[in-house]
């Protein structure tokens, strides 16, 4: 019973690990069920039978993407601005580029668009959270303006920008984007 369990287990995510891979390397109408099968080592019926759909299997991966990320960036210990900062690039240098391939994609695939709403919508809690000593003692326009500039400055797309196209390191990286969050000009 128990190598049952952990055969299928295994198998599970040889199928999230594939399907990830495949959702990320090509737009979503291209990826085929069969190659996420085949590069599994299991059928197309298999996929079928354990998640559904491919807007269900899309959804499963990308979950199964997000779920370590997400305990990775929780155990930040709240203020600890540069922590949080390397938690971020660590996670956008492993996955940003397939995060952004998928962005791309969002206003022609819902499912993608769902998903990433969700990730959006994480880490908008998770700045209210990791920076809450930032935001305490704010009125509420200044809090809503402190937070919307927490999340603007350790987005993705700020990675991106910094990363990728003006191709700093990212140790420079981090200090722009550590200082532009202790950066409190302006938010009373």
């Amino acid at each position: 019973m128990v190598a049952r369990a952990e055969a299928v287990a295994a198998s599970g995510e040889r199928m999230l690990a594939s399907a990830w891979k495949g959702f990320c390397a090509q737009p979503y109408e291209n990826v085929r069920l069969a190659d996420i099968a085949a590069d599994a080592e299991v059928t197309v019926q298999t996929l079928h039978a354990r998640f559904g759909t491919k807007e269900d299997l899309f959804v499963a991966a990308w979950r199964w993407f997000a779920r370590p990320q997400g305990a990775r960036r929780d155990r930040v210990a709240v203020g600890d601005v540069p922590a949080a900062v390397r938690a971020l690039y660590d996670d956008y240098e492993r996955d940003g580029d397939a995060v952004l391939r998928l962005m791309a994609q969002e206003e022609r695939i819902p499912t993608v668009r769902a998903m990433i709403d969700s990730g959006r919508a994480y880490h908008r809690d998770w700045v209210a959270r990791v920076f809450a000593p930032l935001l305490d003692g704010l009125g509420t326009a200044a809090r809503k303006r402190r937070h919307a500039e927490l999340i603007v400055a350790t987005d993705l797309l700020v990675w991106k920008l910094l990363c990728r196209d003006m191709q700093l390191g990212r140790k420079q990286a981090e200090q722009i984007v550590t200082e532009m969050v202790t950066n409190t000009k302006g938010t009373h």
